[in-house]
């Protein structure tokens, strides 16, 4: 059964613990403002079992808006990146990491900014670690980063179309439409979608990201077809790792066991944060440095850690 706008449910009831609500003391340090929120209900509606996942992964998320003080009273502002695999039982909702990162704003640490920094990495991995029972890393990105160009390789699914020869009639996610050919020898195919629409399954404001997809098989995914199934999801009501999760799912149900397969979506930022997820098929071995091999260190804006 899918999510629907109307429907609650354990998740949900988990997520909105800090929805709409005032909330005392948020720019002093409270590491309880944290929910973790389980990735199991989402995933058994499609066949994932969390003790036997088919793919490899992680989720990156960067925090753009992380501030706070040294014992001096000096600020120390930095995008904050965090990273962690999709092999655990939990994700961090967004709204709780933003109330928690804030929570930092005006608590003093460090006699001098590296001090400051190195303090906040240990507490926040720690906090992090401790909530969602599994390692998690983060790093602050200093002012120089250097910014480059991300997927050059990919094309965009539209220009490999006939436009006007596109019907979308589908807006919940509907793998029916998606369409298989049979190739006589083994191809791989880098495609980017620049029009990925969802919605968040608790706010159910919208959220708009890239979705970036190679395969590597003699099978050939129609691309007008996967341009459908990727637009079914303008109503769906999901987090942004649900989404990128259900699309390689339904994707690998379609290829061999033995084709590779590798999603990524790439979310805009929203309130100060945006959202990275990745999954790969566990043979996928891509070297390519200027594409898939360079996932871990950029974020949707080309930003190089």
């Amino acid at each position: 059964m899918k999510n629907s706008p109307n429907k609650n449910n354990k998740t949900d009831e988990i997520a909105s613990k800090l929805l709409g609500k005032k909330v005392s003391g948020s720019d002093t340090y409270k590491p309880d403002f944290l929910v973790a929120v389980p990735r199991e209900e989402n995933r058994k509606q499609y066949g994932i079992q969390n003790s036997k996942l088919p793919f490899n992964g992680f989720d990156v998320w960067h925090c753009y808006e992380f501030s706070v003080m040294t014992k001096s009273g000096v600020p120390v502002t930095r995008v904050l990146k965090l990273k962690y695999n999709c092999d655990n039982d939990f994700l961090v909702e967004s709204k709780s990491l933003k109330l928690y990162l804030n929570s930092y704003n005006m608590t003093r640490l460090g006699e001098n900014t590296a001090d400051c920094l190195k303090i906040c990495k240990s507490m926040i991995e720690k906090d992090l670690s401790d909530k969602l029972k599994t390692k998690v890393e983060i790093n602050f990105l200093p002012d120089e980063t250097q910014r480059v160009e991300i997927f050059k390789n990919f094309i965009n699914l539209m220009t490999l179309v006939d436009e006007n020869s596109l019907v979308v009639e589908q807006f919940k996610e509907s793998p029916e439409v998606l369409k298989i050919n049979y190739c006589g020898e083994e191809k791989e195919y880098y495609l980017t979608f620049d029009s990925l629409r969802s919605n968040c399954r608790v706010t159910h404001q919208p959220d708009f990201g890239d979705a970036f997809i190679y395969y590597k098989s003699h099978k050939h995914i129609d691309e007008s077809s996967l341009i459908e199934y990727l637009t079914s999801f303008r109503s769906e009501y999901h987090f942004h790792e649900e989404c990128c999760e259900m699309i390689y799912k339904r994707l690998s149900d379609l290829l061999d066991k033995e084709d590779e397969l590798f999603v990524c979506a790439l979310y805009t930022r929203r309130g100060g944060i945006d959202i990275c997820p990745a999954r790969w098929s566990k043979n996928c071995r891509i070297n390519d440095a200027d594409t898939l091999a360079d996932l871990t260190q950029y974020a949707r804006h080309g930003i190089k850690q």
